[in-house]
C-alpha cells in the first residue's frame, strides 16, 4: 500500500500582516507614490472589512518599517523606507554571522568605487553643495575624533547619493554602519589619522567636480587603504565585528 504523502501545516498570516502586506505592494509598487495620503483608519476599516484593532497593528508594522507615517493631523501617508532601518536590520545580521573586519574592507573597496564612479558622472550642483558644506565642518572637527567620524560617515552617504542610484546607497550602508566605531577609534590614537582623513575627502570632491573618474577612484583606493593601515595600529583585520566591539565597548564600561 503506497504510502501518504507528507504535507506541512499551512501558516496563515494574521489579519494584521495581511493589511500591512496589501499597503506595503501598493507602496512598493507606485500606485501609492511617497508623501500621498493613505487614508484614515475608519476608511481603511471600511475597506479592508476588519477591525480598527487589526487597522492599527497593521499600521503599526508599516511605521516601524518606515513605509508609512503620520503628519501634525494625525493623517496617514506613505513615505520611502529609511536606509537607516533596513540597514540596521542587515547590519544586526552581519554581526551575527561574525563577519571580518577583513571582509568589511574587501566589501566596501567595491561598492565605494562604484559609488564614486557614479558620483562622478551623475553628481548634481546640489550634491556638490552638500559634499562641500561636510568638508566644510569636517576641516573644522579635525582634533574631534567622535565629530569627525560622524562627518566622514555622513560624507561617504553623501557621495553614494550623488550616484543616483539607490541600489548602492541600500547596498553600502550595512557595511558602512560596521565600519563607523572605528574610524573614532582611529582618529583618537594615530595622531595624523584626521588630517589625513579630511585631505582624501578634498579630493574625492575634487574629482566629483571635474568629473575625473581616474582620480575618483584613485582617491577611493587610498581613503580605504588609508582605514585598513590606521586599523591594523590597533586590531588585526581578522577579528570579528561582534568580538572587537564587545571588548571595546567593555573597556569604556570600565574607564
Amino acid at each position: 500500500m503506497p504510502t501518504a504523502p507528507f504535507f506541512r501545516r499551512i501558516d496563515v498570516a494574521p489579519a494584521y500582516q495581511k493589511v500591512a502586506d496589501a499597503i506595503e505592494r501598493e507602496i512598493v509598487n507606485g500606485r501609492i507614490k511617497p508623501g500621498e495620503p493613505i487614508g484614515t483608519e475608519q476608511e481603511l476599516v471600511q475597506q479592508f472589512g476588519v477591525n480598527r484593532s487589526t487597522v492599527r497593528e497593521g499600521i503599526r508594522v508599516l511605521e516601524e518599517g518606515g513605509l508609512i507615517q503620520r503628519d501634525s493631523s494625525r493623517r496617514l501617508h506613505a513615505c520611502l523606507p529609511r536606509y537607516n532601518k533596513l540597514a540596521t536590520r542587515l547590519s544586526r545580521a552581519l554581526v551575527l554571522h561574525e563577519v571580518t573586519f577583513r571582509e568589511l574592507f574587501e566589501a566596501s573597496m567595491t561598492l565605494e568605487a562604484a559609488s564614486i564612479q557614479g558620483a562622478v558622472e551623475r553628481a548634481t550642483d546640489a550634491n556638490v553643495a552638500e559634499l562641500a558644506d561636510n568638508l566644510e565642518r569636517s576641516e573644522k572637527v579635525v582634533a574631534d575624533p567622535a565629530a569627525l567620524a560622524e562627518l566622514d560617515a555622513e560624507f561617504h552617504v553623501l557621495i553614494a547619493k550623488a550616484s543616483q542610484n539607490r541600489v548602492l546607497q541600500l547596498a553600502r550602508e550595512p557595511a558602512a554602519q560596521l565600519f563607523f566605531p572605528t574610524t573614532e577609534m582611529i582618529v583618537g590614537r594615530i595622531a595624523e589619522g584626521g588630517a589625513r582623513l579630511v585631505e582624501a575627502h578634498r579630493h574625492l570632491l575634487d574629482a566629483i567636480k571635474r568629473r575625473d573618474k581616474e582620480a575618483g577612484a584613485l582617491w577611493t583606493r587610498r581613503h580605504l587603504q588609508d582605514w585598513r593601515r590606521g586599523f591594523e595600529k590597533i586590531a588585526s583585520l581578522d577579528r570579528s565585528v561582534e568580538h572587537m566591539y564587545m571588548e571595546h565597548a567593555h573597556a569604556a564600561r570600565r574607564r
